[in-house]
């Protein structure tokens, strides 16, 4: 009997009623590797048991970690929470039942698509739901605003053309006042109003209660609003209102979801680290870079419906896992980069540098066994032959051929691989696949000694890009005050602060690269030449 066999046997977790098997026999790990690690793991399942219990998991912000609880209220460690999810999953169902009805209606006919205006997780995880469950024949099509680019939100405008009397908003934003959320909210708002339509009559929000988004919704007598809550962090947010509201009104199975969802919750709560597939994966991330992020994460998986888990894990995995201390304020620089999109496309794209380049990298392939949904006679209901691409070959078959050669070819090259198997993607797998990464990380967190449920890089950013907007008010109220052309290095003296003389240029050069902001380019082909006047 082959080693590889025996291998695959002895670690294949396999799950018969989601249709779900995790695959590591092809990581380089023996029994031995894995007794140090054992009792860590078993501390972290502890761990975990005790967030799902209510512990106070994100200190920085004093409140608990509870996207658990989304899947199984009854686990919520106070009745009034579990009464609030329960009542917000049957709000979720009413209103998109409304909708789908015309019972709730635009300016001009019923609501036919979904514009939903969110940034990370509040666009990221309902993006991944929308295409990895949706078709053309769905009640509403739905669109997306996730950035605060202008050309960006003008090409969603331009898809939907005249139809904004026909288009349901939703914005989705905890506190109300995340920027980009903000800025194209008013900017979708401005073309409702071009339009000669009540923004308010086709907008509902997602918000916590007292939020700066709550206030403006229901100052102007939004449709709805649903609640967000403090114990759900955006990158674990996709099985609350923010996914669950896009989802029911595409008219997708958000039962499903959540029901998928809650079986992958119960598989990964068993006490057996290696039969449990949550804690399974973990363990693998850590024995392969030795628990210090220094080998990559490549997720592959081979289905078109799939191709944004990569960017969906991206921010679930390195905005949990990459932090600067450790939980008792050690330096240790930790996380992994996610990276990938789809096979077989990508193969072509970097196969070459996975099989023969740096080895700084671990691939998870994700396999979906039903190729397509069954193409029935229209007058006889009888199944349709698959087409034949060559004798004995479809589609399906070669997809499936590239993602077994692909393994093959890394596993010769002494490249660790992971493979997971779903049956088809439906609502049910895809639930559990979030789930399945949710548990994970938060235990590959715990095995690096890191709190995965908060993220004070992400503040530093938008805390200088504060500071960088303050400066561009400044610099255009000193260009005012004074008729002649300057320089960035003029301008930074007049203001004292030489030592933002970057910023000062970068400013000026993008204003001035925009006609309708009153600053222009006077003089000058370089940074240190360049004179810049209003005007």
């Amino acid at each position: 009997m082959s080693t590889v066999w025996q291998r695959y046997r002895q670690y294949l977790v396999t799950d018969r009623h989601l249709g779900f098997s995790l695959d590591v026999s092809r990581v380089r790990f023996s029994e031995s590797d894995m007794v140090p690690l054992l009792p860590r793991m078993e501390q972290a399942l502890a761990a975990m048991r005790g967030l799902e219990a209510g512990a106070i998991s994100n200190v920085d912000e004093h409140r608990m970690v509870g996207h658990y609880w989304l899947r199984a209220a009854e686990m919520a460690p106070s009745p009034a929470i579990t009464e609030e999810i329960k009542q917000t999953q049957l709000a979720v169902a009413k209103f998109a039942g409304d909708v789908h009805e015309g019972r709730i209606e635009g300016a001009t006919s019923r609501f036919q698509f979904l514009l939903l205006i969110g940034i990370g997780g509040s666009a990221l995880g309902p993006q991944f739901v929308a295409q990895s469950l949706g078709s053309p024949y769905d009640a509403m099509l739905p669109f997306f605003v996730d950035n605060t680019d202008p050309d960006g939100i003008d090409q969603v405008l331009g898809e939907l053309q005249d139809q904004l009397g026909s288009t349901l908003v939703v914005v989705v934003s905890k506190s109300g006042a995340t920027p980009e959320t903000r800025n194209g909210m008013l900017e979708i708002q401005n073309a409702y109003e071009r339009a000669g339509l009540n923004f308010a009559q086709h907008a509902v929000a997602v918000t916590q209660v007292g939020s700066r988004l709550h206030a403006i919704a229901t100052a102007a007598g939004w449709l709805k609003i649903f609640p967000m809550w403090d114990w759900v962090g955006g990158r674990t947010s996709v099985l609350s209102a923010v996914g669950l509201l896009p989802a029911a009104l595409q008219g997708l199975e958000t039962r499903g979801l959540i029901d998928g969802a809650a079986a992958m919750d119960c598989l990964t709560r068993g006490s057996d680290p290696m039969q449990n597939p949550a804690s399974l994966l973990a363990l693998m991330w850590f024995h392969i870079d030795g628990g210090s992020g220094t080998k990559d994460m490549v997720i592959l998986p081979y289905k078109d419906r799939l191709s944004l888990f990569s960017r969906y894990l991206q921010q679930l995995v390195m905005e949990s896992l990459g932090k600067k201390l450790d939980r008792q304020g050690n330096t240790v620089h930790q996380g992994i980069a996610v990276y990938g999109n789809k096979g077989s496309t990508d193969q072509h794209a970097y196969l070459q540098q996975l099989r023969d380049g740096v080895p700084n990298f671990f691939a998870t392939f994700i396999q979906v066994l039903k190729d397509r949904e069954e193409d029935l006679h229209p007058e006889t209901g009888a199944l349709c032959p698959e087409l034949r691409v060559d004798p004995g070959m479809t589609c399906g078959d070669y997809l499936h051929g590239f993602l077994l050669g692909t393994r093959e070819a890394l596993s010769e090259s002494g490249r660790d691989t992971i493979t997971i198997t779903i049956h088809s993607v439906t609502a049910e797998t895809v639930g559990a696949l979030i789930a399945l990464y949710e548990r994970a990380v938060g235990l590959y967190a715990e095995l690096i000694n890191v709190n995965a449920y908060h993220q004070p890089g992400v503040e530093a950013g938008k805390k200088a890009a504060t500071e960088i907007l303050d400066l561009q008010l400044r610099i255009v109220a000193h260009l005012k005050s004074s008729p002649s052309p300057q320089t960035a290095e003029q301008i930074a003296a007049a203001l004292e602060i030489s030592e933002r003389t970057e910023w000062i240029y970068k400013l000026l050069e993008h204003l001035a690269a925009n006609p309708g902001r009153g600053v222009r380019l006077v003089s000058g082909t370089t940074p240190t030449t360049s004179q810049f006047q209003v005007g």
